[in-house]
């Protein structure tokens, strides 16, 4: 791909980029988490630092491109990545400490796993996490910056693909398709047959307090 400055592109996408940048960070790492409001299976976070004198067409929020765009896109953005790295906390963890600390926790764990340590995080909506290096929330991040619109692609990637293979070992749910949320068919089966290993039991728990 021909190489371009970033602000030849979308003004949008790098005005937290550039104004970091302008402040004299260099390696400016993006952030974003997928499968907060499911009723099965894992928080994923990704944290990626990108380069952006080289950047790639058709980056925004993850749930605004459709699963074929994301996939190439997941490819090309792991290819040019500087460094990245993807984490998950489980279901178990979820129940135990609720899901908003579970996604800090995972925040904190893809940050501290990266081998490059950025200057500064760009997070989509939460800011205060226990790290050592500085974290900026953005809201609506995943689709006005870059970066973390990158991040957003290779979570949800690799959260769906964790899901379409975690069917083969529960077909009951149709996690293949509904990647765990409370869909029509997903809770049909709940009432079904019950919740398997890989259900959150806070989660069922509340909808079966709400007579769902």
């Amino acid at each position: 791909m021909k190489k371009r400055d970033c602000k030849k592109l979308d003004i949008d996408k790098f005005k937290h980029e550039r104004k970091q940048l302008s402040s004299g960070k260099k390696l400016i790492a993006g952030m974003d988490e997928v499968g907060r409001g499911p009723l099965a299976g894992p928080v994923c976070v990704c944290c990626v630092i990108m380069p952006l004198d080289d950047i790639i067409d058709g980056i925004d929020d993850s749930k605004k491109i459709s699963e074929k765009k994301r996939k190439i896109l997941a490819e090309q953005i792991k290819e040019k990545a500087i460094d990245y790295t993807i984490q998950m906390i489980d279901e178990k963890v979820i129940d135990e400490i609720n899901i908003l600390n579970a996604t800090k926790l995972c925040m904190k764990n893809a940050i501290e796993a990266l081998k490059k340590k950025p200057d500064i995080v760009l997070v989509d909506a939460i800011s205060n996490l226990d790290v050592s290096v500085p974290i900026q929330g953005i809201i609506k991040g995943d689709s006005l910056s870059y970066s973390i619109g990158c991040a957003s692609i290779l979570a949800k990637v690799t959260r769906d693909e964790y899901m379409v293979n975690l069917a083969q070992k529960f077909p009951d749910y149709g996690f293949e398709k509904n990647k765990g949320y409370g869909t029509k068919v997903h809770i049909e089966a709940l009432k079904r047959v019950g919740a398997c290993s890989a259900h959150r039991k806070t989660f069922i728990k509340f909808l079966e307090e709400k007579d769902v």
